[in-house]
């Protein structure tokens, strides 16, 4: 198949995600929005022969300081056939349109799940003093492509770290966590619960936690949970702004692409969270949680409400996003794993992103700046 890559416009490329059966929520148009300090492009292939759109990526364009070139990003893209055997055809022409747009090197992210490891191997590689990381288990699921699309993208050149943080490290998860959805009914997936996760939901009902979905006007009330879950746990909380924006651009585009839900009791609300759906693909983004009212439960009681809500959408995955792969217990990120964990589903592997320098010089400089930050 001979290709041709174009801009395209922003309608064009919603109604080609929309052709598909999912994609990440930062690959549709108006997450260009929501990333506003980037300047940003739609990018579309076409086949010679017929004149069909068969790929689309959202490019994220952010300037260096003081001269005329730019970081190109493709976060979680782009969105084409990264098992065709000729992959060099889709990304050469990318490459050189980018570099024609003054990039001096290109981020991205391809949306290939490598491997795969079921609940219950996790749980035992937790029990066992002699693993450390996730890749020390034997994973349940291996997909052999996803090492050929790696061997042809170093043939092409594109670099990755040692670790797979890449030149300027990994900008999304390249560990996430997912409850498959797709031919189980809800009681299957309940009963995939471990114990505590099943407790803590009837905990949650018995002492009357009610689970409500929100709207922009509720944003404040999300800042404040989320400001304090900050603090808690030692991140910089995005501003209100930043949700805000994401909301407004994100629900323009599709009026059911981001909810807000809240857990309360006795109407005090005491954990919140966000989810992003795109076609069969439903995220669980940002959460959030008070430090009193934790005896109630009310984040499982949340997720489950969440998780519910997915699956009466059509939802094929509910993915609760990143998780470390480190299963050692002293690791300040050991909770995350092991709350996730217990919804039964499965850490999935992604190929991790990949850069490729356009200009080694200016590369290598951002390398240095970034590595310092």
């Amino acid at each position: 198949m001979s290709l041709t890559l174009r801009t395209i416009s922003r309608e064009q490329h919603l109604a080609y995600i929309q052709s598909l059966p999912a994609a990440s929520h930062m690959q549709v148009p108006a997450w260009a929005d929501v990333k506003a300090e980037w300047r940003s492009e739609n990018l579309g292939w076409f086949d010679d022969r017929t004149g069909e759109m068969v790929g689309a990526g959202l490019v994220l364009y952010r300037q260096l300081p003081k001269i005329k070139r730019y970081l190109a990003y493709l976060p979680e893209g782009p969105v084409i056939n990264w098992f065709a055997p000729n992959l060099t055809d889709w990304l050469e022409p990318m490459l050189a349109h980018l570099k024609q747009q003054g990039a001096f090197s290109v981020k991205m992210g391809p949306p290939v799940i490598i491997r795969r490891w079921e609940a219950p191997s996790i749980k035992q590689g937790i029990q066992n003093p002699d693993v450390k990381r996730l890749r020390d288990i034997e994973a349940d699921f291996i997909e052999p492509r996803a090492f050929e699309v790696a061997d042809k993208l170093r043939r092409m050149g594109w670099q990755q770290g040692e670790d797979g943080g890449a030149g300027f490290g990994d900008v999304q998860p390249r560990y996430v966590y997912q409850v498959p959805l797709a031919n189980r009914s809800l009681e299957e997936v309940h009963k995939n619960f471990n114990q505590l996760w099943r407790r803590n939901i009837k905990k949650a009902e018995k002492a009357g936690v009610e689970v409500v979905q929100g709207g922009y006007h509720d944003l404040e009330e999300w800042q404040r949970l989320y400001e304090i879950t900050a603090v808690r746990d030692h991140f910089r909380p995005r501003p209100l702004g930043y949700f805000q924006r994401m909301w407004t651009a994100l629900n323009t585009e599709d009026p059911n692409r981001m909810r807000l839900y809240f857990a309360r009791h006795n109407g005090v609300n005491l954990a919140a969270a966000t989810m992003l759906v795109v076609g069969g693909h439903v995220w669980y983004s940002y959460g959030a949680s008070d430090n009193i009212g934790r005896e109630v439960r009310p984040s499982n009681a949340m997720q489950w409400r969440m998780l519910r809500d997915a699956y009466a959408l059509g939802a094929t995955v509910y993915d609760l996003r990143g998780i470390s792969d480190s299963l050692d217990e002293s690791d300040h990120l050991f909770g995350l794993i092991q709350f996730k964990v217990g919804t039964g589903g499965q850490a999935a592997e992604y190929l991790g992103e990949w850069d490729f320098p356009l200009n080694k010089l200016l590369h290598k400089a951002l390398d240095i700046y970034m590595s310092r930050r």
